[in-house]
């Protein structure tokens, strides 16, 4: 329920103690589909997944993608079938999906265990427990704990009073307050260790997911944490990290004069949206990237100028305003000088929580950026029989027309021999002597083409109207 738009879009992890007295760890991750990466993480750092699928709605793209990660990352899967309460659930229905998934239950012959449950009335969690608890000892599962600790990063971000903070599930060993580690291309020193109540503690041992303070900078979330023996060593191992980073960063591909070529071409044709973006959490800008990425068509393209964790700051503001680039904050709000510069600069922030009003806003945007798309449809097509004198500078032309009709006032191409000759409009149409709105198939008439003079015998008019229509992406 604190979740915006009532989606999980944080990974969240807490450790809960069963009734037979037991330890399980829960990594919540995102059912979304822009999520992607941080479920691909969720599965490669637990030990046993639990797939939640709808007993009214079956198996979703994100259900079968959390399925496809799982067996990436060779990890058993446990279903969960939710919503059995509800009118229309059909759970039979979800089992025979999974079939098609190659997960074949057990009442089917199979070794996947699924498990009936309703959240919201509580009923089969604790046969889901069991459940894990049978699989869990199927595996035996262990870990040393007396050893020097290794964790993965869950999530990480930048703290307003706290610096740096990263979720971390620790693997194997112990990690204790006082520990100097690396992680990623950061290294520190712990701090503090705040388990998933908030209360602080002194050791983390394996499974048990915690609150690391004292990174030199924000990780990337999908690091290992590894705690080395010295400063020294820590700062020399994330030197050269952020060193290999920087290469690939710059590592440029080998250019070649087709390449350069079609790279301008390519510039020339496709307008780009640019965009600065700044998430509460290092998992939120990623999938915000990824989800504006996929709406890029071959006319308009985002271009992320910067993405990170944190506050909207004074760089932000500027790079923004360089550039004429909105700028999306997540769950994030700009500091009193990167507000101030930003009024000053007119650059404007676009404030969202929930990630497909996001994505919804920026489509809009982006269909506006390329302006309304112009639908021409053909009205009526007509032959020149003759031409003849209308006035001191203009020419008519007799008219027979072939389909459709003429009207007066409509757009209108003169063709001879196929090739265009003149864009033009008709600006008077006559049967006889008489000024008339419309002339139908069949029947002959006189024009006079506003600009144009250039008429000849045995030219063809195409007359057509003109729409302009909103852009959708």
């Amino acid at each position: 329920s604190g979740e915006a738009g009532g989606i999980t879009q944080h990974i969240g992890a807490y450790q809960v103690k069963t009734p037979d007295g037991s330890e399980v760890t829960f990594l919540d991750t995102p059912g979304h589909e822009a999520f992607t990466e941080m479920r691909q993480r969720g599965a490669n750092v637990t030990d046993i997944v639990i797939l939640v699928v709808a007993a009214d709605d079956g198996l979703k793209p994100q259900s079968i993608e959390a399925i496809q990660h799982a067996k990436a990352a060779g990890v058993p899967i446990i279903v969960a079938i939710n919503k059995v309460d509800k009118e229309g659930a059909n759970p039979q229905r979800v089992r025979e999906r999974l079939l098609e998934h190659e997960l074949v239950v057990e009442e089917m012959g199979g070794d996947v265990q699924n498990v009936e449950v309703s959240a919201l009335k509580k009923t089969g969690l604790d046969k889901l427990l069991d459940a894990i608890a049978v699989q869990a000892e199927i595996m035996e599962l262990k870990a040393n704990p007396d050893r020097a600790a290794e964790g993965t990063v869950i999530e990480a971000k930048l703290d307003k009073g706290r610096g740096p903070v990263a979720t971390i599930l620790v693997r194997r060993g112990t990690l204790k307050v006082g520990d100097i580690f690396v992680c990623g291309a950061e290294s520190g020193r712990v701090r503090a260790l705040v388990d998933d109540h908030g209360k602080q503690i002194k050791t983390a041992g394996p499974s048990m997911p915690v609150e690391v303070l004292g990174l030199g900078g924000v990780p990337m979330a999908g690091d290992t944490l590894t705690v080395v023996e010295n400063e020294a060593r820590a700062r020399e191992v994330a030197a050269y990290r952020q060193e290999q980073a920087l290469r690939k960063r710059t590592a440029q591909a080998p250019v070649s004069l087709e390449g350069m070529f079609e790279a301008l071409a390519d510039k020339a044709n496709v307008i780009q949206f640019p965009v600065v973006i700044k998430g509460d959490v290092q998992g939120s800008v990623e999938a915000i990237v990824n989800a504006l990425n996929k709406i890029s068509t071959d006319e308009i393209k985002v271009r992320v100028l910067q993405s990170g964790a944190g506050a909207i700051t004074e760089s932000d503001v500027t790079l923004a305003a360089a550039s004429n680039a909105p700028i999306i904050g997540f769950n994030v709000r700009p500091n009193a000088k990167a507000r101030e510069i930003a009024k000053r600069e007119k650059v404007r922030f676009m404030y969202h929580d929930v990630i497909y009003h996001l994505t919804d806003e920026v489509r809009k945007e982006m269909a506006g950026e390329l302006g309304p798309e112009r639908v021409e449809t053909v009205v009526g097509r007509a032959e020149v029989k003759e031409v003849f004198p209308a006035g001191k500078r203009d020419k008519a032309a007799g008219l027979l027309v072939l389909e459709g009709s003429i009207r007066k006032g409509l757009h209108a191409r003169l063709t001879r021999e196929d090739v265009i000759v003149s864009a033009t409009t008709i600006s008077s149409l006559r049967r006889f002597k008489d000024d008339v709105a419309e002339v139908r198939a069949g029947l002959e008439c006189g024009v006079v083409l506003a600009d144009t003079n250039d008429i000849k015998a045995g030219d063809h008019l195409e007359v057509f109207e003109v729409e302009l229509r909103e852009r959708t992406l």
